[in-house]
C-alpha cells in the first residue's frame, strides 16, 4: 500500500496523480471568482410563466410513454414541476449527507492546508445549494419529497461509518448524473427562468466538487488497502442502485393526477427513460471503470441498478 509521501510518485490507468495541494489551490482559485449567492442572484419573487416546463420535457420520466401520450400539454407540465421538486428534495438529502462526508474527511487532515481549505469551501457551497434547492420546493407550491424511511436510515448508516474511496464514489454517483440533466436544463428556454437560474449556478459550482472528489477518489483507490478496494466497489454498485430507484419519488405520479401503479410500470418499461438514466451515468462509469471500480460483482451491481448498459 503507497504512502502519502509517495503521491507524487503514484500513477493508475489516467496517468501520474495530481499533487493534492496544487489541486486545491487551483479549485480555491475558481471558487472566489465564481461563486453565487442564490438569494441574490435569483428573482424569487418573480412569477412562474405559463406554459413553461420545471424540467425538460425529454428528462421527464414518462416521457414517451404510452401514459405520456393521453396526457395534455398541461398535466405533462404539471408533472414536470413535481419531478422538479423531488429532484431537488432528493438533492438536499443527499447534499447533508455529503457536508458530513466532508467533514468526516478532514477532521484528521492538516487545518493550514490548502485540501483543508477547499473541502471547508465545498461545505459552504453546499450550505447555499440545499437552501437554494429547498426554496425552489417551496416556490413551487409543493410539499417536499422525502426519500424513504429506508433510504433516509440508509443515509444515517452510509455518513457515520463509510470509508474515505466509499464516500467519494458515492459523492461523484449523486453529482453526476443529475449535473448531466442540469447542463441540458439551463440553456432551454423552454424551461422556467428560476429552474434555469439554480441549475446555472449548480453546474458551476459542481464543476469545483466533481474534479476535487475525483481527484481524490483516484488517489484513494491507489492508496487503499485490497480490503478497501472491494467493500468500495460493492458500497457504490449498491448505492447505484439505491440511487436509481430514489432518484423519482413515486408520489409525483399520484399528486400529478396519474395512477401510480401504473406509471411506475410504464417507466420501468421505457427504453427512452433507460437510456438517460444511462446517459447520465456514462461520464461517471467511464471513469470509475478506468480507476477499477467496476470489477466482479461491483459491475454487476451497476447493471441491475439500469444505470450501466
Amino acid at each position: 500500500m503507497a504512502t502519502v509521501t509517495d503521491f507524487e510518485l503514484l500513477r493508475d490507468a489516467l496517468g501520474t496523480l495530481k499533487n493534492r495541494e496544487a489541486v486545491a489551490e487551483r479549485l480555491l482559485e475558481s471558487s472566489a471568482k465564481h461563486s453565487f449567492d442564490p438569494d441574490k442572484e435569483l428573482d424569487w419573487d418573480a412569477p412562474f410563466e405559463p406554459g413553461k416546463w420545471f424540467w425538460p420535457p425529454e428528462l421527464v420520466s414518462l416521457y414517451g410513454t404510452p401514459m405520456w401520450e393521453r396526457m395534455s400539454e398541461e398535466q405533462r407540465i404539471t408533472l414536470s414541476m413535481h419531478e422538479a421538486a423531488s429532484l431537488a428534495s432528493l438533492g438536499v438529502w443527499f447534499e447533508i449527507i455529503l457536508m458530513q462526508l466532508l467533514v468526516r474527511h478532514i477532521y484528521d487532515k492538516d487545518i493550514t492546508s490548502a485540501h483543508t481549505r477547499y473541502a471547508l469551501t465545498e461545505i459552504a457551497d453546499e450550505c447555499r445549494h440545499s437552501m437554494m434547492f429547498a426554496r425552489l420546493v417551496k416556490a413551487g407550491g409543493v410539499d417536499p419529497y422525502p426519500v424513504t424511511r429506508f433510504n433516509h436510515n440508509m443515509g444515517r448508516v452510509l455518513k457515520t461509518i463509510s470509508t474515505t474511496p466509499g464516500s467519494f464514489a458515492c459523492t461523484l454517483l449523486g453529482e453526476e448524473i443529475l449535473d448531466w440533466m442540469q447542463r441540458l436544463t439551463f440553456p432551454d428556454e423552454r424551461v422556467q427562468p428560476l429552474v434555469r437560474g439554480v441549475t446555472r449556478i449548480h453546474v458551476i459550482e459542481e464543476a469545483r466538487h466533481v474534479r476535487y472528489a475525483r481527484e481524490e477518489l483516484r488517489r484513494q483507490m491507489v492508496t487503499a488497502p485490497k480490503w478497501e478496494r472491494h467493500l468500495t466497489r460493492l458500497s457504490a454498485g449498491e448505492a447505484a442502485r439505491v440511487f436509481s430507484v430514489a432518484f423519482v419519488n413515486p408520489d409525483v405520479y399520484t399528486n400529478a393526477g396519474l395512477d401510480k401503479r401504473e406509471a411506475l410500470r410504464q417507466v420501468k418499461a421505457s427504453a427512452h427513460r433507460r437510456e438517460v438514466m444511462q446517459n447520465g451515468a456514462k461520464r461517471l462509469t467511464d471513469f470509475l471503470d478506468d480507476i477499477g471500480l467496476m470489477e466482479g460483482v461491483g459491475r454487476r451491481l451497476w447493471r441491475s441498478s439500469g444505470l450501466l448498459a
